[in-house]
């Protein structure tokens, strides 16, 4: 849990990365440069291909650049060791995936704590209230005791945020949360993120193909075959 409070940015310059498949080199990104405020609700469009993905993971320190450099909240992920590097995504990144990634075996309130004890956190009665405020938050209390396979598709994304947010990141990074959803579950989830960015100031990233999305964003950016074509804001 951070004691700060959020004061995130994202600052990428000449940001490129390449991939060696046998005796080829493939860019996935060049040269893509940009800058996110704190509490920006962000939305990164693009082919299949493009490098939306690449680009997330680059942000959230699961990759590093082959050239630039990537800034959140004024910290050169390049320069972090391994160690830092998952030490500072633990305190300072939450993680949202299409495919939700809960961990079968633990519930829905054992999901959510488990951020906070792989983070180091040892007060049993913080890790018991924050979880429980958490599934609260988005509406699942009456799943605290139930396993992944016994909650709908849209529960399980609600637990995935409720995970995202258990050591208080300013940073909320999500691929494709919609992809698996029906329409209005999807809606819920969406407009659920888009509450958090305004009322609790978390930058949000989304890489989406959901138009829903995009009408809510502060910012667009637009990838094509690698490079970065728009970074557009409402007028």
């Amino acid at each position: 849990m951070n004691d700060k409070a959020p004061n995130i940015s994202i600052d990428a310059q000449s940001l490129s990365k390449q991939f060696d498949f046998g005796d080829q080199r493939i860019a996935v990104l060049n040269d893509v440069t940009f800058r996110i405020a704190q509490g920006d609700f962000v939305v990164i469009l693009g082919s299949s291909g493009a490098g939306k993905t690449t680009l997330l993971n680059l942000i959230g320190g699961l990759d590093r650049p082959t050239s630039g450099t990537i800034t959140v909240d004024g910290t050169d992920l390049a320069g972090l060791d391994e160690e830092a590097l998952s030490s500072f995504r633990s305190s300072h990144i939450g993680f949202i995936f299409q495919t939700y990634n809960l961990i079968s075996t633990l519930t829905a309130l054992e999901n959510i704590q488990f951020p906070m004890k792989l983070a180091g956190c040892e007060d049993e009665s913080l890790i018991e209230s924050r979880s429980t405020d958490l599934l609260k938050l988005v509406g699942l209390t009456h799943r605290s005791d139930h396993l992944p396979f016994q909650m709908s598709c849209g529960e399980q994304q609600r637990a995935a945020i409720a995970r995202a947010l258990a050591n208080d990141p300013p940073l909320i990074l999500a691929d494709e949360p919609t992809g698996n959803l029906d329409w209005s579950t999807g809606l819920e989830i969406i407009n659920f993120l888009k509450k958090l960015s305004t009322e609790q100031q978390k930058t949000m990233v989304i890489v989406t193909h959901d138009e829903r999305i995009v009408e809510l964003a502060d910012v667009t950016l637009k990838l094509n075959n690698g490079k970065m074509t728009e970074v557009a804001k409402p007028t």
